[in-house]
């Protein structure tokens, strides 16, 4: 089995086949939102990623989704929760949601969580979609979660560009918000690693993480981010970030 404590450069399906089942506490995750090769900032045009393939046919996104989402349902404890960041996509003029997938699962839906975070997309043939969600998922009705920050169900979390790869990254307040309604000392997956915030919120508040990432680049990027974090104590940036209030 995998040391735990590490990112690693691999497929987070085989990684998360390594696991026995009801292995981990809780899952924080984003993956990769099947929205083409080139992503748009601003004016700016990026490719999304060097190792994956951000352009499926929607069928195949969707069945890789399930099997995704069913491979957390094994390695998750019968009390774990997982948060699974994602979006309303609009493509050939039609919504499509999360939940097209997410309801043919294994997984219990806990809660929608309303993530506002802006746009580039002023496209005037609808009202510009502003938001994200995350969605809290259990294998039962029963958690370890408990609302000890005080919070409603949306936030206004800023995405934020923490490495020359990773344009539209999710802030590491973002992440500890989410662990601070848990207890510390729990085992966190982070299959689809990114930059590796996941990573850097749990080595700060004393959780013990595993994460997998496909990308080279980000795989590197998300190394040298958390070892300037253990050597430094904190990165400027994310130092500003911790300090800043909650934003309802």
């Amino acid at each position: 089995m995998l040391e735990i404590n590490k990112i690693y450069n691999m497929d987070c399906m085989d990684g998360m086949a390594q696991f026995p089942d009801k292995y981990f506490d809780l899952i924080v995750t984003s993956p990769p939102y099947n929205l083409g090769e080139e992503h748009h900032t601003g004016n700016n045009k990026f490719k999304a990623y060097c190792s994956y393939n951000d352009d499926l046919p929607e069928s195949e996104y969707q069945k890789w989704q399930k099997e995704f989402l069913d491979e957390c349902y094994r390695i998750l404890k019968d009390d774990g929760s997982m948060f699974y960041n994602h979006k309303n996509r609009i493509k050939s003029g039609k919504q499509i949601s999360p939940y097209e997938w997410i309801f043919k699962t294994n997984m219990i839906v806990k809660q929608e969580l309303v993530w506002f975070n802006g746009s580039q997309n002023f496209d005037k043939i609808r009202f510009y979609p502003m938001t994200e969600r995350i969605y809290r998922l259990s294998k039962t009705t029963v958690t370890k979660f408990n609302n000890f920050i005080n919070h409603h169900d949306v936030f206004n979390w800023q995405a934020v560009g923490v490495c020359k790869e990773h344009k539209r990254a999710f802030p590491i307040s973002m992440v500890k918000n989410l662990l601070s309604c848990f207890p510390t000392k729990l085992k966190v997956l982070d299959p689809f690693s990114g930059s590796g915030t996941v990573a850097v919120a749990c080595y700060d508040m004393g959780f013990d993480y595993i994460a997998f990432e496909i990308d080279k680049e980000y795989f590197d990027s998300a190394n040298e981010r958390i070892e300037a974090y253990k050597s430094q104590g904190r990165l400027f940036e994310e130092k500003k970030q911790e300090f800043e209030q909650i934003t309802f």
